[in-house]
């Protein structure tokens, strides 16, 4: 029966967590020093990242992870109608300074930055970017970064443990999982996966913010505000982290109808809980968990699939 050995590092902005069979100290290794290549291409905080030099210098040669990851964000923001877009950059990286100098932008600096995804031009070798447009990978990065270490262990034969980077989780084999209270300390909900190799990604307004929830780092592009609806949106797919996490990210931002709407049209389950304290449960969570348990401010409901 496998030992499994459980493994942190600061990597990605977050801790990155590593969980696999304690023989297999070659492979964690060489897990987080990949891990620690994506982080290096895709950061907007390290002066030698593609994406840093990109914000600074307007234009840069891309290496292939960032290339792919472009490509995705390309994906998502025609998919999401404009909703999952990473030149909100403009806003988290050049005006609230997201985990830097953190300030709170004044309204009429938010009404003049530039969020224009058509600002963005890349080919497979090089980017750049028109004037005022910056960008930020923060929506969908932690996925990607896990997308990369899963795959890398799938070649190494591993089928047990787990991959985190804060709220975006691959289990490599059936695990349970713990969803934060986003309005206090503990957990509001468990559940254990329906299957081995499931993803499960959780957006919240409680994860980043300057001074109070009400400038999170979740940027409405449209509107160019801090959503303020939802306090925590999980997603939970058969699929893999990338789209997760930029469809929460995207969720987030969209008014209600419009997030249930686009979930329901994607192959994912989901548990949605406004900022008031309600919540939205897909209809078809049993497709993908068992055991679910709501907690909190007492049991809500119990039962072994919804």
């Amino acid at each position: 029966m496998a030992e499994i050995l459980e493994r942190t590092q600061l990597l990605m902005g977050t801790y990155a967590t590593i969980s696999i069979d304690k023989k297999d100290t070659q492979v964690h290794q060489k897990a987080f020093e990949l891990l620690r290549k994506v982080d290096q291409t895709l950061s907007s905080y390290q002066s030698h990242a593609d994406i840093y030099i990109l914000n600074h210098q307007r234009e840069t040669n891309l290496s292939f992870y960032t290339y792919e990851a472009l490509q995705l964000s390309q994906r998502y923001y025609k998919e999401t109608d404009g909703y999952f877009d990473i030149t909100v950059g403009s806003i988290t990286k050049g005006l609230y300074h997201f985990g830097t100098a953190e300030r709170i932008p004044s309204k009429r600096e938010r009404e003049k930055a530039v969020i224009d995804f058509k600002g963005l031009h890349f080919t497979s070798q090089r980017a750049w970017l028109e004037e005022g447009v910056l960008v930020d990978l923060g929506g969908m990065g932690k996925g990607f970064g896990v997308d990369k270490t899963v795959a890398y262990l799938h070649e190494q034969n591993i089928t047990k443990g787990q991959v985190a980077l804060s709220g975006d989780i691959h289990c490599l084999d059936q695990c349970k999982i713990a969803i934060e209270d986003p309005f206090g300390s503990g957990i509001i909900a468990e559940f254990t996966t329906k299957t081995a190799d499931m993803s499960i990604s959780t957006s919240g307004n409680y994860r980043r913010y300057v001074k109070s929830k009400r400038d999170n780092h979740l940027i409405d592009p449209k509107e160019k505000v801090p959503q303020q609806l939802f306090a925590s949106i999980t997603l939970i797919s058969y699929g893999n982290n990338s789209d997760i996490d930029a469809y929460a990210t995207a969720a987030s931002v969209m008014p209600l109808d419009a997030a249930i709407s686009f979930l329901n049209r994607q192959d994912v389950g989901y548990v949605l809980i406004t900022t008031g304290g309600d919540q939205y449960i897909s209809e078809d969570l049993d497709r993908y968990v068992e055991k679910m348990r709501f907690l909190g401010r007492g049991v809500l409901f119990e039962c072994e699939t919804i």
